[in-house]
């Protein structure tokens, strides 16, 4: 069926993303281990975890178009996830104050073609924080589940001065690239373009 999608996330941010657009989504979340590995980059942290995601909804999907994602935030070379604790978020968002930090993306697609994948990067930068507008915002609970701790489509956005490259990436699903790796993988779209 022309934009039917087994999405497998539990990101209430991802299917806002793609309901708009008219695919008929049908959630599945995984339970998968998202641990770093010793010696692992960013980029092929998110692009395997993604992979695995996706792989473990596939094998109860078979046939259907499956989508997967994970994002990261990362600064310097460290990888920076959904914080564990209030206090987490907060040393995250201190980590995050005035600097510049990357989003990263990994998409995982798999249909009637096999499996495509591919890394999308937004950089972002904050404005600086003051201790008190940071200590606010970790107390409203926002960035608890969020990776770096913050979530630019809602109050997080006003930390952010300026942003180079996907905004649909920050949120969670770089969209442009998604709709890439889904016509590969042989799926009609919903405004009912063939594959």
């Amino acid at each position: 069926m022309a934009g039917r999608l087994v999405l497998a996330s539990s990101s209430p941010r991802r299917r806002q993303l793609l309901a708009p657009l008219g695919f008929e989504l049908q959630v599945s979340s995984p339970e998968v281990d998202e641990s770093e590995l010793p010696g692992e980059t960013p980029r092929d942290f998110v692009l395997r975890v993604a992979a695995k995601k996706g792989r473990a909804v596939a094998q109860a999907h078979p046939g259907q178009v499956v989508l997967a994602a994970d994002t990261a935030v990362v600064i310097g070379a460290r990888l920076l996830g959904k914080p564990k604790s209030p206090d987490e978020a907060l040393a995250m968002l201190r980590q995050l104050s005035g600097r510049e930090h990357q989003v990263l993306t990994g998409v995982w697609v798999t249909g009637s073609t096999g499996e495509h994948q591919r890394a999308v990067s937004t950089t972002v930068r904050f404005r600086p924080l003051s201790d008190a507008e940071a200590r606010w915002y970790v107390a409203t609970g926002e960035p608890m589940d969020k990776a770096g701790a913050y979530a630019i489509q809602e109050r997080g956005g006003m930390f952010v001065e300026s942003i180079d490259g996907s905004y649909s990436n920050v949120v969670g699903l770089p969209l442009a690239q998604t709709l890439e790796l889904l016509r590969a993988a042989g799926m009609a779209m919903p405004w009912g373009e063939a594959p």
